[in-house]
């Protein structure tokens, strides 16, 4: 169904879509969508961070302090 929808198809929805929301409320929507890949992008980036310090936590030296004397 969706293979046959060209480029005037998807002008025709276009137009349909200004005319039912305004030029207005589209470009707010838009903003907020915007906002919220940022806020993703922010997650993912952070998780990867938290990831990084959890690995760094377990690899940290865990030789008795005994140990480390004898080298």
């Amino acid at each position: 169904m969706l293979n046959n929808i060209g480029l005037p198809g998807l002008l025709l929805i276009a137009v349909v879509v200004l005319v039912l929301f305004g030029r207005g409320k589209i470009s707010s929507l838009m903003g907020e969508v915007g906002k919220g890949i940022t806020a993703f992008k922010k997650g993912v980036k952070d998780g990867a961070e938290e990831l990084e310090q959890d690995k760094a936590e377990i690899a940290k030296d865990v030789t008795p302090e005994s140990e480390k004397d004898k080298v």
